[in-house]
């Protein structure tokens, strides 16, 4: 009998990417894909090489030119970074792939821990590629051996697209036996894999075959079936939709549908054929529906499933009530929840980022943050971030800024993985158009947002090997910023002097705020701090820190929660009294 596991999706994906004979695996952490790549790395480390990239394209990159040799690869990201790596997929998909080449790009609908809520199948359509979609961490393995079987038999990348619903549920998986890898060797052939006009338009023309070929694939694909049962209500439903789906309308016949792109025409119009009412429940846009009704096969779809956020069994039971012209009453929520406080996202006790923001609170500037733990600066007390748009864009707003003749210094904030990933760009562009914003690159020596990974200034990789510490200074330096230094975030004083001095200055600053990340340290700062009740002045200035460990106590003086201070000592630095010392005096 076959061993069975308990597998998040993202974890069964790894296991497919073993069992499918993968040797090279790519990626740049972004939730809810993270774990996809550290599971090969924790696991399977000794037959799948991998690595953190920079940023997405260069991981995209990095497994293209290993499926160029004949090895299959994989690479992961987030949905935004498939916007980062648009570039060499819509290329490669006129290449093609030679070893098996599957993206795995994870969709966040809800948006839970991301700046917008794209849906990827956009992507599978304008690049003219396939895209599969896995219900549960059984299909989650099984399509990834799938999509590298699609990409070889039809010489296409493939995306492989889930949800952080799939990536992060967990489920039985039948595990199986490791394939072996192809070989490798590249077989040189320009007119192949050069697409400068003489053949890229050759490729065009295949590109378009492709499609028809794999349409027809799909049709046929186990991927994809029909389960009849009442065919008064024919459901079409993707990924994990269709879990939804069989939840709710457990008598319905339904169209499931795993590989969702290039759309299966002939197995959607039987399973419309046979069914008295047509209904298509996909999660964010309508593309399954405005399919449907382009093949003139009339449906429900968005008027009655929404467009905003992710799919729920709550969310189905009302759709289920439209449907049958029912009055729909939402679940009460748990009594036990229902008088709790909100307790909104704060940065951490000890968080070298927030001596940073409490020293930009003293000056009347505009504040561009990027994308990071530190987007959260942007909430009391601290409010001091002004806009965020995308990772590295918190170097080129401030300086757009200033070239529309913004009067207030500008202040562009970006994380040292950010740096790292799009944000070097950013900063040679402020030096090269003579830009006079102050860049800090707020340093923790991880990439901290989504779990503690290594990056090029960490000094070690994913495989866990030694490597050289790229140095965020020097590289500044490299680029032409004359103005360099770096600081202590937990020295209140010198950050404040170095921050007025750079704002009086008419040239670009790049400001290196290093320190590490108490919780990736497992240990505090320093000696946890109390508060001497007969010096506070309540003057309430501590509070300004947003520190969550100093909590409102009675007679409107602060105390410390011990459990949670790591010892920073900014409130020995900010508290006017002196009220604030170490526990190890008392």
């Amino acid at each position: 009998m076959s061993e069975r596991q308990l597998l998040s999706g993202n974890e069964a994906i790894a296991r497919g990417a073993f069992e499918a004979g993968v040797t090279v695996a790519c990626g740049y952490p972004g939730t809810p894909s993270t774990e996809i790549l550290e599971t090969v790395a924790a696991r399977f480390k000794e037959q799948i090489y991998c690595e953190w990239a920079p940023n997405e394209k260069v991981a995209f990159e990095a497994a293209v030119g290993a499926s160029l040799a004949g090895a299959r690869a994989i690479v992961t990201m987030k949905h935004v970074g498939l916007n980062v790596a648009a570039d060499p997929l819509m290329t490669f998909s006129y290449i093609g792939a030679v070893g098996g080449f599957v993206a795995c790009v994870a969709d966040d609908p809800g948006m839970h821990s991301s700046q917008d809520e794209q849906d990827t199948r956009h992507f599978a359509r304008f690049a003219k590629i396939p895209v599969l979609e896995p219900a549960d961490s059984q299909e989650a393995k099984e399509f990834m051996r799938l999509g590298l079987e699609i990409s070889e038999t039809h010489r296409t990348p493939v995306i492989l697209r889930t949800t952080t619903r799939v990536s992060h549920s967990r489920g039985l998986v039948t595990l199986g036996e490791r394939q072996a890898p192809r070989p490798v060797g590249f077989e040189k052939n320009p007119s192949r894999y050069v697409p400068i006009p003489v053949w890229g338009r050759k490729m065009r023309v295949r590109v378009e075959e492709r499609i028809g070929e794999m349409a027809a694939a799909a049709a046929k694909s186990p991927a994809n079936r029909i389960e009849w049962r009442d065919r008064a209500l024919g459901i079409v439903a993707p990924g994990i939709a269709y879990a939804y789906v069989r939840e709710a309308f457990p008598e319905a016949s339904v169209l499931k549908l795993g590989w969702s792109w290039p759309f299966p025409d002939t197995l959607i119009r039987e399973f419309a054929a046979g069914v008295k009412r047509l209904l298509v429940v996909e999660e964010l846009e309508p593309i399954l529906e405005e399919h449907i009704r382009a093949l003139g096969l009339p449906c429900d779809g968005k008027n009655l499933v929404p467009t905003i956020g992710e799919l729920s069994p709550a969310r189905l039971q009302e759709i289920r009530a439209k449907v049958d012209g029912v009055p729909w009453t939402p679940p009460a929520p748990p009594a036990e929840a229902a008088d709790l406080p909100g307790r909104p996202p704060v940065l951490c006790p000890g968080c070298p980022h927030r001596g940073i923001f409490h020293a930009l609170g003293r000056h009347d500037v505009i504040v561009t943050g990027d994308i990071g733990c530190y987007s959260l600066g942007v909430f009391p007390p601290l409010s001091r971030t002004d806009t965020i748009l995308c990772m590295g864009g918190g170097i080129t707003l401030a300086h757009g800024m200033e070239k529309a003749g913004e009067k207030r210094r500008l202040v562009g904030i970006v994380g040292d993985s950010t740096f790292f990933h799009s944000g070097i760009t950013g900063l040679l562009d402020v030096v090269y158009n003579r830009g006079t914003s102050v860049l800090i690159v707020v340093d923790n020596r991880t990439t901290a947002m989504t779990g503690h990974q290594d990056h090029p200034g960490t000094g070690r990789t994913l495989m866990g090997e030694p490597t050289v510490s790229v140095s965020i200074g020097e590289v500044g330096r490299a680029c032409g910023m004359r103005n360099v230094v770096t600081v202590n975030p937990y020295d209140l004083k010198q950050v404040n002097a170095v921050l007025k001095t750079a704002l009086a200055s008419q040239e670009p600053w790049l400001i290196v705020s290093r320190a590490p990340c108490p919780l990736h340290e497992r240990k505090p700062v320093g000696e946890p701090r109390r508060v001497r009740t007969a010096a506070c002045r309540k003057c309430k200035l501590c509070f300004k820190l947003g520190c969550p460990a100093i909590e409102a106590g009675t007679d409107g003086i602060p105390t410390v929660n011990r459990l949670l201070c790591a010892g920073c000592a900014m409130c020995d630095q900010v508290c006017p009294a002196h009220a604030f010392e170490p526990i190890a005096k008392t």
